[in-house]
This record gives structure tokens, sequence and C-alpha cells, in this order.
């Protein structure tokens, strides 16, 4: 894929069978590499396989993806996760990539006894990121911080600097924007509707969290949205729940936009490809594009038009899947340069 950075993601292991989930990691590894993604990303929460090991298993699969890892600092010590990317750069010359985390399920959280209100948690975030990347960069750290202390502290094996990560940090916020600017990560969100009638306030620059369903016909695409991701009252009620417990920012930003559908198609044109389903279904967390190559292009340009550097990528379910993303990709870059 040519022009934006995109990052696929890996599937999870809660999803798939122990004795199929190290293959299942590889194909998709695999497949994201002959896309022409930059990485892969690599979940982390209290229900799954640790993204470390995960991210060696794709490493193992591909020559040259970078597993984009998803790093929770309540799970380990910023020097921890500095060693994690020095160490798989020393032993297999690759890079690792960081999107940090500053939230996650709250009974995540809580059960592992914490309880640091939304906006700390990305204060928090950025303190721990600074260590990181100074480490990786080469200094001897020391701070007294509201949340660590070192003293002396470098690491070793050293990161070669071409492996330096490139960081991502949800910026859905105005709490995870200033830390992505204090930082210099990329800030990503999950993204409003640009369509017609869009708001023209909506964040530029940065990445998006997406997913694409896209085929040369526009039918055939709903139709695979629709029997990938079909309507189910179980998940409606787990996604109301998880409405009334959550503090995130961009939970609550995409549920205001599903109750302010676009409004229907003219008769003889494509539905707008901004689609909740899965979201309100409790079936994926970031919204869907889905129709034909051209009309989800349409949609993936103006996100590029407006500075959009990064897409983060819905789980594939299959290898055409990254393929339909890639022939997206292309057009949209076109009509973008037009």
């Amino acid at each position: 894929m040519s022009g934006p950075t995109v990052y696929s993601t890996c599937p999870q292991s809660k999803d798939v069978a122990a004795s199929e989930y190290l293959d299942a990691v590889a194909a998709t590894a695999r497949w994201s590499e002959e896309a022409g993604c930059a990485g892969m990303l690599v979940y982390t929460d209290n229900g799954i396989a640790d993204p470390w090991l995960v991210a060696q298993t794709a490493i193992a699969a591909t020559t040259r993806l970078a597993p984009l890892v998803a790093v929770q600092p309540v799970y380990m010590h910023p020097y921890t996760a500095a060693s994690m990317v020095s160490s798989l750069a020393y032993l297999h010359g690759r890079a690792v990539h960081l999107n940090m985390l500053a939230g996650g399920f709250r009974n995540d959280l809580v059960a592992l006894g914490d309880r640091t209100g939304h906006d700390d948690r990305y204060a928090r975030t950025v303190e721990y990121t600074q260590i990181v990347t100074a480490l990786l960069r080469g200094e001897t750290v020391t701070r007294d911080g509201r949340w660590h202390q070192v003293e002396n502290l470098r690491l070793a094996p050293a990161l070669p600097p071409e492996l330096m990560p490139e960081v991502l940090i949800s910026g859905s916020s105005p709490a995870g924007r200033a830390a992505a600017e204090e930082i210099g990560a990329t800030p990503v969100r999950y993204p409003e509707p640009l369509g017609s009638g869009a708001d023209s306030d909506s964040p530029t620059g940065g990445g998006v969290r997406i997913g694409i369903i896209a085929r040369d016909d526009a039918d055939e695409a709903w139709r695979v949205a629709h029997e990938r991701f079909p309507a189910d009252r179980t998940g409606q009620v787990a996604h109301a729940m998880a409405m009334r417990v959550s503090d995130s920012h961009w939970h609550h930003q995409l549920a205001g936009v599903a109750k302010n559908p676009a409004p229907p198609a003219e008769l003889g044109t494509e539905p707008e490809p901004y689609w909740l389903g899965p979201f309100e279904n409790y079936q994926s967390f970031c919204p869907y594009l889905v129709g034909s190559h051209d009309r989800v292009a349409a949609e993936v340009a103006r996100y590029l038009e407006r500075g959009t550097e990064v897409f983060v990528l819905d789980i594939p379910p299959a290898a055409e899947d990254l393929g339909h993303a890639g022939e997206v990709f292309a057009r949209a870059g076109a009509a973008a340069r037009a």
C-alpha cells in the first residue's frame, strides 16, 4: 500500500482456539506484509495472550512487518517495555512500534487495583513513554516522577537508532491529543463521518482506526458486511452495559454518532459508507467504511485531504480483505492528488 502508513490488526487469542492461534497470527502477519502494511497492531488486556510474545510470532513469520504492540503502563515497568523493544531488535534485527495506552476496560484496571482518573491516566502514560523513549535513545535516565522513579538507568542491549519505534496513542479526547503532542506521538482517533453534513471542526491530521469492507459492487460489500457482523441482541445489551461504565471519550463520541445516523441515500445511489453496526452490536470497537471501491475510496480521500497520515485497520478475516483495502487506498490516493 502506498501513501499513508497502514497497520492491520492481529487476531485476539480469545477468538481463536489455542491449537490454531500461532498459525492465525503468522498468517495474518504474512497477509499484512504482502498487502504492503507497515505493521500490525497487537492488542493487550487482561483476557488475551501477552502481546510481546504474540509480536515475536509475527516477526518470525515475516521479513519486515513491524508489530505495533499495545503497551499498558499498569502491566509493566517502563524499563521492561524498553527492554522488550531492544531485545527483539537484538534477536531479530527488527523494529517494534508502540501503541501507548492510557485506558482500557475499566474492570481490567480495577482488578489490578488501578482507579486512576481519565486525564491522570494520560499524564501517567506521558511520564511512562518519556522514560521508555529516552532509554531507547540510549540516554541515562534519572527521573523522580509522580508514578515512576528511576536513577541513572540505562538500557542494554542498546537499540540501533534506525530501529527506533514509531509511537501512537489514542487521540480522541483533548487529554489524548495533548499527550500525543507532549511525547511526539501520532494521535489516533475513532473518526466521525466526513461525508455530506460532516462536522468541519472534526480533528485533522494524525491517524484513524477504521474497518474497511469494499468490493467492486456495493451490494456485495454490504452483503459481506451484514453477514460478517449480523445484528445481535446479546451484543447490543453488552454494548449498552459497557456504555454505562465507560469513561472513554471515543466510546461516547461514537455512541453519539450512532444516535444521529446519516440520512438515507437517494434512489439509485450508494448509501453512505460510514457504518457503526459492529460497534453497536459489540462486535468491534471501530467504525467501518462499507461499499464499492470507488465510494469507500472517496471517503478515505476526505481523511487524506484533512491530513490523516495513519490508518489502523480492524482484524482482517482473510487475505482478500487486505487486498480490497489496498485497492481502496490506491484509488483514494489518486483522488486526493487529483
